[in-house]
């Protein structure tokens, strides 16, 4: 029956009948758990541990007990929660937008990125995507039927956009640029500079732009500026947010899209096909969180002490480089002189009881690298202990196979 399916799904592979690294792919990662290793490849707020303040429990307890609990909002969202986005959107993101005709709920921020896309891709359309980059902007546009242009990410000027590079890659096939800022894995925020080549890029070709900001939250020493309220570029470009990873609300799967009324139109006309309707109760959750957000300042801490911890230990490695990373909970790892990444992840399984992802499923310049996610557990010390287990691993490697 697989010859029947499209490429994208006839090559995939599932974990029903072979082993897959990818964390979010079958059930093979979540077994590690049950032997003791720490998954730190999954990118969900604390897990496996509490992360939801009880402010927002009790919302979440008071919505399931409400009658409307189990009924249906409107597809494209609670007029409620998308109030409280739009006040958020103002003050964070500086974008005034109107609820009702710029805000889409969607089940998560994975569905809303498809969705952010899915209306402007046919099959031989080009999209350009930054690499290295969140495998999901690939595979999308895989699945449509598109092309995926990579374009390089040098780690020699701090993995920003470099308009050469882009103009390299652009042709007359090209539609659409999709950009993760913060960038996952290489947590890299996007600066001033870079964000004006892509807006003079974009609109001197004429092209969409889809920017996931699930990564926005935190981004310490850096400036986080959102593409979507620079001159020129509200109307061409769909944002994708998300609860998820700023708020540690990774279950509840809500996340929103931001656009223009012209491509919004569109969307909302297909959100009840290709989206449903997002959980009643949970949406109800999220304006609790919006209305008194000031949980987050703990998280932001518990990341800042991790990430501190992580680039001392890591580059504390012989032929190990990690720069500090600058957003989120997420950490990159140049482990290219030690040999090849996959067998180096295989190794840490067994050695350092630790589960971190391979940069090659992050694409072109990933190869070489870990991606190791440091917001895993509430404590501290679980996530240090873990990076200095780390630490003894990679040193054994090299001794082991006389690097």
């Amino acid at each position: 029956m697989k010859e029947k399916m499209i490429p994208a799904f006839r090559k995939a592979e599932g974990g029903l009948f072979t082993a897959v690294e990818k964390a979010d792919v079958g059930s093979a990662y979540q077994e590690m758990e049950k032997q003791g290793v720490a998954l730190m490849g999954w990118a969900d707020p604390f897990m496996p541990d509490a992360s939801m303040p009880k402010h927002v429990e009790q919302a979440l307890i008071d919505a399931i007990r409400h009658p409307s609990a189990p009924h249906y909002t409107a597809p494209i969202g609670s007029s409620q929660l998308k109030a409280k986005i739009a006040e958020k959107l103002k003050t964070k993101n500086h974008l005034l937008v109107d609820p009702e005709g710029n805000i889409l709920i969607t089940p998560g921020s994975d569905s809303g990125l498809y969705f952010a896309i899915l209306p402007f891709i046919e099959d031989g359309d080009e999209v350009l995507i930054p690499s290295p980059s969140y495998p999901n902007n690939t595979l999308n546009i895989e699945i449509m039927g598109g092309r995926v242009v990579p374009v390089p990410l040098r780690p020699e000027t701090g993995y920003q956009l470099e308009a050469e590079l882009l103009e390299q890659s652009v042709s007359e096939k090209t539609k659409m640029i999709v950009l993760t800022h913060p960038n996952n894995p290489t947590t890299t925020v996007y600066n001033r500079q870079s964000l004006e080549i892509l807006r003079d890029f974009v609109i001197r070709h004429d092209l969409i732009l889809v920017c996931d900001q699930a990564f926005e939250d935190f981004c310490y020493e850096n400036e986080m500026i959102t593409p979507a309220a620079m001159d020129g570029m509200f109307e061409r470009t769909v944002t994708v947010f998300s609860f998820s990873k700023g708020m540690g609300l990774s279950g509840l799967r809500v996340g929103y899209l931001v656009c223009g009324d012209e491509i919004m139109d569109s969307l909302y006309a297909n959100a009840v096909s290709v989206l449903g309707a997002t959980n009643t109760a949970c949406q109800k959750a999220l304006i609790a969180a919006l209305e008194d957000p000031s949980f987050m300042q703990e998280f932001e801490r518990a990341f800042d002490i991790r990430r501190q911890a992580a680039e001392k230990i890591l580059n504390s490695i012989p032929n190990v480089h990690a720069d500090l990373p600058q957003s989120g909970f997420l950490c990159w790892v140049d482990v290219s002189r030690l040999g090849d990444s996959s067998q180096i992840v295989q190794y840490l399984v067994k050695h350092a009881q630790v589960a971190v992802n391979d940069g090659k499923n992050y694409g072109p310049g990933g190869e070489g690298h870990l991606r190791i996610v440091l917001g895993v557990y509430r404590d501290d010390a679980k996530v240090i202990a873990a990076l200095e287990r780390i630490k003894a691993a990679l040193i054994q490697w090299q001794e082991e196979n006389h690097v």
